[in-house]
């Protein structure tokens, strides 16, 4: 699990300034007028990192800090971590404290969401990504957004159906092939939380036939689907030699380390 976090985690941190506007109005109900960064190191007797700080002002006037955690994992003591953070913020800009926890995972968490005792009271709201009716994604013209609808709720459609809405979407939003073939890596990534990278690539090719036509970068993508070593070394090839991506852009678009695309240019450096 601790890989595959790192993974998620990567795709939250490249895309969240342009998720979180769609977030706070279609599913938080914040309707902001200012929207202001706020620096993520809270200190005090220890260090914490939000995932998301702003200073938000909706509306109403209403001036407050808005904090959300992105969590993935049903974590028994995450009650007291947001009731740390809380304390932590109200201290240090003396604002109301707005919190969600926004959990990820394909099934209801059972975590507390409440302390009660002599002399505290705390809760926080928390959004299940599985709850979350998937065309709100859908609707988006944000690629960001629409490949957060594979962790949505999909009602009565079968899965392949709309993991295909979600990439032809995709398709229509993303501006060219080199940014539609970071999106679906991403998307790939995500699609694990709910069992649907195996059959993706099928997917992919039977609802892009028409977009993308087989010369295309895409098609160097789809073979990561085989895992294996020297299909990764092909994708990298192709992308060197046929594009005139950096060797950060290569290791982006393959899924890859930059180091690993080092190696293979390396190597075909030798051979010329």
């Amino acid at each position: 699990m601790g890989k595959q976090a790192s993974q998620y985690d990567k795709i939250f941190r490249e895309n969240i300034e342009a998720v979180i506007p769609g977030l706070m109005q279609h599913i938080l109900g914040i309707n902001a007028v200012s929207s202001e960064e706020l620096p993520d190191d809270v200190q005090h007797t220890k260090e914490r990192k939000p995932d998301v700080l702003k200073k938000i002002t909706d509306n109403q006037g209403n001036t407050f800090v808005l904090h959300l955690e992105f969590q993935l994992v049903d974590e028994s003591k995450m009650v007291y971590r947001m009731a740390e953070y809380y304390v932590m913020l109200a201290r240090k800009y003396e604002l109301p404290v707005r919190q969600f926890v926004i959990f990820l995972g394909a099934r209801k968490p059972s975590m507390p969401i409440r302390i009660t005792s002599e002399y505290l009271t705390f809760h926080f709201p928390i959004i299940v990504f599985a709850d979350l009716d998937y065309h709100i994604f859908l609707r988006s013209a944000q690629p960001e957004e629409v490949i957060l609808g594979i962790l949505g709720n999909f009602k009565e459609e079968n899965p392949e159906e709309a993991a295909r809405h979600i990439i032809h979407r995709l398709a229509e939003t993303a501006n060219g092939d080199f940014a539609f073939n970071r999106y679906f890596n991403q998307l790939r990534v995500l699609a694990q939380l709910r069992n649907l990278s195996d059959n993706l690539k099928d997917i992919a090719m039977d609802s892009l036939d028409n977009v993308f036509s087989i010369e295309k970068d895409f098609i160097y993508m789809i073979g990561l689907d085989k895992g294996e070593e020297k299909a990764k070394e092909e994708v990298v090839r192709n992308l060197l030699t046929k594009t005139s991506l950096s060797v950060e852009q290569v290791a982006d678009v393959a899924g890859v380390s930059v180091e690993f695309v080092d190696k293979i240019r390396q190597k075909m450096a030798d051979r010329e």
